[in-house]
C-alpha cells in the first residue's frame, strides 16, 4: 500500500512541518494516525512511546507501536518515566511526557480534543486565550481531524489501536467532559456540537490575537500604565507576561487576572496567580515570583 495515496483524503487537513518531526505515539488511534500521516506527508518521523509507569502492559504497547512504526519507515524510541499516583496526576503525567518528547513534538490532538479543551477552560473561568483552546500548527498537525477519522485511518491500515484504560477513569476531568458533558450537549442541541465549539474557539483565538497585538505596546510591569489601560488590553498584557515569566503554556484564569489588576490599581500589594506563583507590587513596579509557603 502506497501510504501517501492511501491517506490522501486526510492529508490536506493536516499541518505537518517540513523535515524531521518527533511524534508522541501512545498506541491509541489518534497517535497512530498522527504517525502514519506524518510519514505520508514526507516527514522524517521518529515515533516516541512514553510509559508513565502507571499500569502493566506498557511494554506490549510499545512493542506494537515499534512494529507499526517500522512497517512504514518511521524511527522508534521508547522511554519510561516514574510518575507517582496522587494529586494532579494528569498534569504531572503530561509534564513528564513532554519532558521526554520535547517542546516541539507533534501530538495527536483532534477536533474532539479541541472542543473538550474549550469546555474545560470555560469551566476554569478562562478568558479569550483559554476559550481559544489549542493553537493549530505543526505541534498539533491533525487538529482539524475528528476522532472518527483517526479510527478510520487505523482500520484502513489494518492497525489495532490500544485504548488506554485511564481514558475512561472518572477521576480525570477531561474524561468526564468527553463521556458525559459532550454527549449531553449533543443531546440537548440535537446535533454534533464539536464543530460548533471548534469554530467558536477559532473566533476566540482571532479576538485574542487582535488584543495581543495591542497589548504588545503595554509594559505589564508598570502598575500605573496597566491600571490606566483598557481592561481587555491590560488583561491580555498580564496573560502574556505571566505565562512568559512562569513558563506555563496554559492560560491563567480570569479571576487571577482580575486580582493582578487590583494589585496594579493599589487595591492589593500581591495576588496569587497560577501554579504557586504570585504577582507583587513595589514602587509602582510589578514582578512575578514564587508564592511564599508557610511552615
Amino acid at each position: 500500500m502506497e501510504l501517501g495515496r492511501a491517506l490522501e483524503a486526510w492529508l490536506p487537513k493536516c499541518t505537518f512541518p517540513d523535515g524531521a518531526v518527533r511524534c508522541g505515539v501512545s498506541g491509541g488511534a489518534d497517535s497512530l494516525a498522527l504517525m502514519a500521516l506524518a510519514v505520508a506527508s514526507g516527514c522524517q518521523v521518529t515515533a516516541v512511546h512514553v510509559d508513565h509507569g502507571q499500569r502493566p502492559g506498557a511494554a506490549d504497547e510499545a512493542a506494537r507501536v515499534r512494529t507499526y512504526a517500522e512497517s512504514i519507515g518511521a524511527a522508534f524510541e521508547a522511554a519510561t518515566v516514574n510518575v507517582e499516583s496522587g494529586a494532579n496526576l494528569e498534569a504531572r503525567m503530561r509534564a513528564a511526557r513532554y519532558g521526554v518528547l520535547g517542546p516541539d513534538a507533534a501530538t495527536g490532538h483532534t477536533a474532539d480534543d479541541q472542543a473538550e479543551t474549550m469546555i474545560i477552560n470555560l469551566m476554569r473561568g478562562a478568558g479569550l486565550v483559554g476559550l481559544g483552546a489549542m493553537q493549530p500548527g505543526p505541534r498539533r498537525p491533525i487538529l482539524s481531524l475528528r476522532r472518527s477519522d483517526t479510527e478510520a485511518i487505523c482500520a484502513l491500515l489494518g492497525w489495532e489501536s490500544f485504548e488506554d484504560p485511564s481514558n475512561t477513569d472518572a477521576r480525570f476531568q477531561r474524561n468526564r467532559v468527553r463521556h458525559e458533558i459532550v454527549p449531553l450537549l449533543n443531546d440537548v442541541a440535537d446535533r454534533d456540537v464539536v464543530p460548533l465549539l471548534v469554530r467558536s474557539s477559532a473566533h476566540a483565538r482571532d479576538a485574542a490575537e487582535l488584543l495581543a497585538n495591542q497589548a504588545d505596546a503595554l509594559d505589564p510591569t508598570n502598575a500605573k500604565a496597566l491600571a490606566a489601560a483598557p481592561v481587555p488590553i491590560a488583561s491580555m498584557a498580564i496573560q502574556q507576561w505571566v505565562r512568559s515569566e512562569t513558563g506555563d503554556e496554559h492560560p491563567i484564569d480570569a479571576a487571577s487576572i482580575a486580582r493582578v489588576l487590583d494589585v496594579a490599581r493599589g487595591a492589593a500589594i500581591a495576588a496569587e496567580v497560577t501554579g504557586g506563583w504570585r504577582v507583587s507590587r513595589s514602587q509602582q513596579r510589578l514582578s512575578v515570583g514564587r508564592s511564599i509557603v508557610g511552615p
